[in-house]
């Protein structure tokens, strides 16, 4: 038992003090990839997060899916989905929780997190105040858990401030802004002429539920009993809706986002409660006598606030028109998407989403403040107009960045250096290569494999995949819609496609050859060559001859114009680096099949080329001559890890019954391990809430495989991997100049697949 007087003095809570190498604040997604990141290469951080659970607006306390580049799989960012600790951290979810329970990926978080021995995790823990060595140079924050009382004092070496309304950077005295710029600061034609306060507001979430027998609702006192004449869409509104497909409950863009949050809260809770009661008590909804709410959220998820300023700031155009930087660690994929400031109050579209023809980096520069010369910026606060912003503030995007940010954190650490430094002597290229050994998949920025020992080793494969045929064994599909089949055109001339077909009746059917007028890009802007068939009712083949036109090495688009008279073969076989996509509409991601913009707003207008989800999405069957060699050994050592330009990949001939890699050297080589990047289908959404995926582990993923040294010995052997990057390390190094990888079809209708071997 314990007894204390009375103290005429103020007690103070207990202090806590730490001393570490890189403090983050902020545990939403952008906060844990950089607290992982850091770790793994060595480094000791503290993350702070001042809620109970990590994942910010994708935890359960907001439920909101983590979304970035692929964009539900409505744009035209193929093979797109971001990679390094954000793709781990999704595929875990999607092992674990294919369903898209919010409470599971808080576990998947807390997992990833508390299993790194380099990461001190506070939680429920709010920084409330910054110290100063100099005005550009911060030496501590302070902190306050509202669970043990306890006040910590935390020093470190370098801060990356992940909060998203930038407390840190905001108390350190960093540059910021809040709002929209005027049209002319940035020559950025979306913009308007003048500068605005209006933003992005929050959102709240509910969850129904059907119970066994009737419900009652009756509204709190607070609740908005007339939504039906003050909220316009209220009338899109079903019975059905819940979850993240309520995005469009969004208030608070005419105030200040931070300072009157509490304020925005109720009034989204007003909404919501109002909203509730007009499903259950207006008798405009049908089968709604059983619905109750299971949960509403009590934490708003905010878009926008603070944007600090960095060495860049990155602008409309940029994301646009694709611009490369030298100093690219990120990419982004999401398009312009901006809302109504008025939110649920305003008669405008809910969103106004203006996407890019592909995916854009993102420097450097803009997770760096100008000012302050240990300061990282990580996630929606990070150096962007606000029209850039639209883009760059999707939580995926965040994350990628987030884990950039880590590994830089990490590296100054290393060196002794300052974040700006790392942008002098060629260290930006040793960044950008530590992050794609992991998979970071920084766009047309391939992986340094000089040094690596593979570049100096012969590649045997048991056999390689020669694309001559995607055999005819799936149903028949009807061409209500345009469908096409990307394929990875080598230069030179192409091939001879032959298709089987069935019609109706008597028709005409168009096929027509396009490329995207960027090689790198998914976006079917020039056509190569246009065909007209007559075609009887019945069964029948039909060869498209393009074998007179000469193409570039990049993805080619072999279209089927719609008729609905005609169906076409499918396949049930499933490659690495192959795609059918439809010109289809989207509306989630204002997709109308086709965006159609006046070039005086900066905007490109042209079709969208998208594909459909699992079980769905099967190839067009056809016939290739001469044959696409697209999956050469040779692939395994390009750097890249993912399709772009060209497959990327060695694929095992399908009949092949024991497919292996054999890496020799001329003469024996300390092997300590080796990585191995395997293909999980980067064109593949994986929403981490809500949706419910058909695939626990991605169709295309080698479960299964070994390394053996030549006289057959077991080095490592792995059952049910689902993950992208495997990282081996032997108990031992191995002294050997040969190394063998044996691996296991993932299916009879998919052959295995490895994009890149790292010999280390």
């Amino acid at each position: 038992m314990k007894k204390e007087a009375f103290s005429p003095s103020l007690r103070q809570n207990r202090s806590v003090k730490h001393n570490t190498e890189i403090v983050i604040a902020g545990g939403g997604l952008a906060g844990v990839c950089a607290a992982i990141a850091a770790a793994r290469e060595g480094s000791k951080v503290i993350l702070i997060q001042d809620r109970p659970v990590l994942g910010g607006n994708a935890s359960s306390e907001v439920r909101l899916w983590a979304l970035g580049a692929t964009s539900h799989m409505g744009n035209n960012n193929r093979w797109s989905r971001e990679g390094g600790i954000i793709d781990e951290i999704m595929l875990d979810n999607l092992r674990r929780n294919k369903e898209g329970n919010p409470i599971i990926f808080d576990t998947v978080l807390l997992d990833k997190v508390v299993s790194e021995a380099n990461i001190t995790l506070l939680l429920n823990t709010a920084v409330y105040k910054v110290n100063k060595s100099s005005d550009t140079h911060i030496e501590s924050i302070e902190a306050f858990c509202s669970q043990n009382s306890i006040h910590y004092h935390i020093k470190g070496n370098y801060f990356c401030d992940a909060t998203g309304d930038g407390l840190v950077a905001f108390n350190a005295g960093a540059s910021f802004r809040i709002g929209g710029e005027a049209q002319e600061e940035f020559n950025e034609k979306l913009a308007p002429k003048e500068s605005s306060n209006e933003l992005l507001g929050h959102t709240i979430f509910f969850y129904s539920k059907s119970a066994d027998n009737p419900v009652e609702f009756i509204p709190p006192s607070y609740a908005h009993l007339d939504v039906e004449n003050t909220i316009p869409r209220s009338k899109i509104m079903s019975e059905d809706d819940d979850g993240c497909r309520l995005w469009w409950i969004e208030y608070g863009g005419i105030h200040d986002t931070i300072h009157e949050t509490e304020e925005i809260k109720w009034e989204l809770w007003r909404i919501v409660y109002g909203l509730w009661h007009y499903i259950k008590n207006s008798g405009k909804f049908e089968n709604t006598e059983n619905l109750t709410l299971e949960w509403i959220g009590t934490v708003p998820g905010k878009r926008e606030s603070r944007r600090f300023e960095g060495e860049y700031m990155i602008k409309q155009q940029d994301i646009v028109e694709q611009k490369e930087f030298d100093d690219a660690v990120s990419y982004g994929g999401w398009a312009i998407d901006i809302h109504p400031a008025e939110g649920v109050y305003s008669d405008k579209p809910a969103c106004s989403q203006w996407h890019s023809k592909g995916v854009y980096q993102i420097p450097y520069r803009c997770f760096i403040s100008k000012d302050i010369d240990n300061l990282f910026f990580a996630g929606r606060n990070i150096s962007a107009t606000h029209m850039a912003f639209g883009s760059t503030r999707v939580m995926i995007t965040c994350a990628h960045g987030g884990q950039a940010v880590g590994t830089a954190a990490a590296l100054c650490q290393e060196l002794n250096l300052k974040p700006k430094e790392l942008l002098t002597d060629g260290r930006m290229t040793r960044l950008q290569n530590r992050l794609n050994r992991f998979g970071h998949g920084i766009p047309n920025m391939p992986l340094d494999t000089s040094k690596n020992l593979i570049s100096q080793a012969q590649i045997l494969a048991s056999s390689e995949l020669s694309l001559k045929n995607i055999p005819d064994d799936g149903q028949w599909l009807t061409l209500n819609q345009a469908a096409a089949q990307l394929l990875p055109f080598s230069a030179g001339n192409a091939s001879k496609i032959t298709v089987q077909v069935k019609a109706a009746a008597q028709t005409q059917l168009r096929c027509e050859l396009r490329v995207s007028e960027k090689p790198y890009n998914y976006t079917p802007d020039v056509s190569l060559k246009t065909l007209d068939f007559s075609l009887s009712a019945g069964e029948q083949s039909i060869e498209l001859d393009f074998s007179d036109v000469e193409t570039t090495q990049q993805y080619a688009f072999v279209i089927f114009h719609s008729n609905a008279e005609v169906e076409i073969k499918t396949s049930g076989y499933r490659v690495t680096g192959l795609l059918s996509v439809f010109n289809k509409v989207h509306k989630a991601v204002s997709n109308n099949g086709k965006q159609e913009m006046d070039p005086v707003f900066g905007i490109d207008s042209f079709e969208f080329w998208t594909p459909e989800r699992r079980p769905k999405g099967h190839n067009i069957a056809m016939s290739i001559q001469p044959a696409l060699t697209a999956y050469s050994a040779d692939n395994l050592r390009n750097g890249y890890m993912r399709p772009w330009l060209q497959t990327n990949a060695w694929v095992a001939e399908p009949k092949d019954p024991n497919p292996s890699i054999t890496l020799k050297w001329p003469e024996k080589k300390q092997i300590t391990g080796l990585t191995l990047h395997f293909d999980t289908d980067a064109d593949h959404a994986l929403e981490t809430v809500w949706m419910h995926h058909a695939d626990k582990i991605m169709p295309f993923c080698v479960q299964d495989y070994a390394i053996k040294t030549k006289s057959g010995e077991v080095l490592f052997s792995q059952t049910q991997n689902y993950q992208t990057v495997n990282k081996v390390e032997f108990d031992e190094p191995l002294f050997s100049d040969e190394i063998i990888i044996e691996l296991t079809h993932p299916s009879a209708h998919t052959p295995a697949a490895l994009f890149e071997i790292d010999v280390f």
